[in-house]
């Protein structure tokens, strides 16, 4: 959880640096340039991080993995870099650097540290890639479905996964992302007005998800959309409501699948 004096801060110094560029696509290798910032896209063996911003000799220098698929037109080498500028530009991140008080390997960092400054950099890069004022203009008096989700992402040039995530934050409809595993539920994010904060079986993803009717029979991998029922799916669901119906869009890969849940 970031808190909400820095998640403020953060908003609003990654949409004012996002909303001088008239661009929808936020153009990372302006800001780059601006910042006079060296950035190299190269191969360090896959499996072994995105990206790493360093600070040597009074000088920053973001390396970007491609062999985790980092291109510098991809949406996942777009984010990744995004994250490295929020690690550059957020003060706390950038004295931090340059003092030595934080590493830019994760066996050297603190855990509770590290992972409280690599949300505040994931949410500097959401802000930064999806700057609020345009994403709700995107969103205005639209219907909520997978298709709008899957449309915006390739509008922004971002990962759904990440588009997802901005519109739990400030969409117009409540929504809950599910993320598993061979059929291990490894995280669930949702809107704060999503109706439901718990699901079923709590790890093991239920077969009455579509997600579950996949891991069930990972022979053919899927992307679609269909009904299911929150007595079927949510913990603590009232006996009034055992009859609501919600809609899951599953988009599966080899063992993962990732879920998008939402009500009419």
């Amino acid at each position: 959880m970031i808190k909400s004096s820095s998640k403020s801060k953060i908003k609003k110094l990654a949409e004012f640096i996002a909303i001088q560029y008239d661009e929808k696509v936020t153009p990372l290798e302006k800001i780059v340039k601006a910042e006079g910032l060296r950035v190299y896209f190269d191969n360090y063996d896959k499996g072994t991080f995105d990206g790493m911003t360093i600070y040597e000799k009074e000088n920053f220098y973001i390396h970007i993995n491609i062999d985790n698929g980092n291109r510098v037109d991809s949406s996942r080498g777009r984010f990744t870099l995004a994250h490295e500028l929020g690690h550059y530009i957020i003060d706390t991140h950038r004295i931090g650097l340059m003092m030595g008080l934080l590493e830019p390997h994760h066996s050297t960092t603190n855990q509770k540290q590290f992972y409280e400054i690599e949300r505040e950099a994931d949410y500097f890069a959401s802000c930064l890639l999806m700057p609020e004022e345009r994403f709700q203009k995107d969103i205005y008096r639209k219907k909520f479905c997978f298709d709008l989700i899957n449309s915006l992402s390739k509008e922004y040039n971002v990962s759904i996964t990440a588009c997802a995530f901005r519109f739990a934050q400030i969409g117009s409809h409540p929504i809950m992302i599910i993320y598993a595993e061979s059929g291990i539920i490894k995280w669930v994010y949702n809107s704060d007005d999503f109706p439901y904060k718990y699901l079923l079986n709590n790890k093991k993803i239920s077969d009455s998800f579509v997600m579950g009717e996949y891991f069930n029979n990972t022979a053919t991998e899927i992307s679609k959309t269909a009904q299911i029922w929150a007595i079927d799916c949510f913990d603590y669901v009232k006996s009034e409501d055992s009859n609501k119906k919600f809609y899951e869009h599953c988009i599966t890969h080899k063992n993962s699948a990732l879920s998008i849940v939402w009500e009419d």
